[in-house]
């Protein structure tokens, strides 16, 4: 399930809810029901990346990175398959509930969700494999659902919520980034093409480093509309911390930042709740 990896999913529907709710009062059914779709699609995304990796040859025993089940030999591929599919249909189960919120129109964007969680690894031509990694976090883990959390909330599109939903996605391809920074030599000598592998270890530090920076450069008219410009800088600082340790580690050393950036971006959406909870 990578634990480590699962605030990523959670920070993007509690920032979709707060800047709904900032709006409208909460819907507290539609939003557990958001969460708890972008947590099983997520979990259904990771375990499909083991599985179809593993088809593939992609993974290799012993990896940098944290166990993976299915090459270590610890679970059958045949049951991660299974696992997949089974998680993924509870997560399709999970969003139809929100059509009782918006309506029918709702199950395409469920289903291009489903399928963008199989695409990553799987498919003609696997966007994680093809230096599309980022731009899917970006997308799936930032832009869809910070706005459709929001929208269930509220019934709009604020144009400051479609700047968060950009923020909290940068924020996400660098938990990513720190997966593939750390894999490159790996990824590189199996042909699996990524951005770590296309830029190279400096340009993939410095793209870190950028994408937390515009994370904060998104979001500053907000905090500075609540007067609490204080809270993107603290974020830029503690950012700029773990860019200094990235920097200096390589290997499996670098697994615990992989979860401290996940952290950092979960602490800014749980922040940015509670700022917005106390200023209804």
């Amino acid at each position: 399930m990578r634990l480590r990896t699962l605030p990523v999913s959670v920070a993007g529907v509690i920032a979709g809810v707060a800047y709904g709710a900032a709006i409208s009062p909460l819907r507290w059914g539609a939003a557990a029901a958001c969460l708890a779709f972008a947590v099983l699609a997520q979990i259904a995304s990771n375990f499909a990346n083991e599985y179809f990796d593993y088809r593939d040859g992609l993974d290799r025993p012993g990896r940098e990175g944290p166990r993976r089940g299915v090459t270590e030999g610890d679970i059958s591929p045949r049951a991660m398959l299974t696992a997949t599919l089974l998680t993924l249909g509870l997560a399709c189960a999970c969003g139809c509930v929100l059509i009782a919120y918006s309506g029918w129109w709702l199950i395409i964007a469920g289903v291009v969700i489903a399928l963008a969680a199989l695409a990553y690894s799987a498919g003609p031509w696997p966007l994680s494999r093809h230096g599309l990694g980022e731009v899917t976090v970006i997308l799936f883990f930032g832009i869809v659902p910070v706005m459709f959390s929001c929208y269930l909330q509220c019934g709009s599109w604020p144009s400051q919520a479609l700047l968060g939903s950009v923020a909290i996605g940068l924020m996400g391809a660098n938990v990513l980034l720190v997966n593939n920074y750390r894999d490159r030599a790996d990824d590189r000598a199996v042909g699996k093409t990524t951005v770590a592998v296309l830029l190279g270890p400096n340009a993939t530090l410095t793209l870190y480093f950028l994408n937390g920076a515009a994370a904060c450069a998104l979001v500053s008219s907000v905090w500075r509309t609540l007067n609490l410009q204080a809270v993107p800088v603290v974020y830029l600082i503690v950012h700029t911390i773990l860019f200094l340790m990235l920097i200096r580690r390589t290997g499996r050393a670098l697994n615990p930042l992989l979860g401290l950036t996940a952290m950092l971006m979960l602490l800014y959406s749980i922040t940015f709740a509670i700022v917005i909870s106390l200023h209804l």
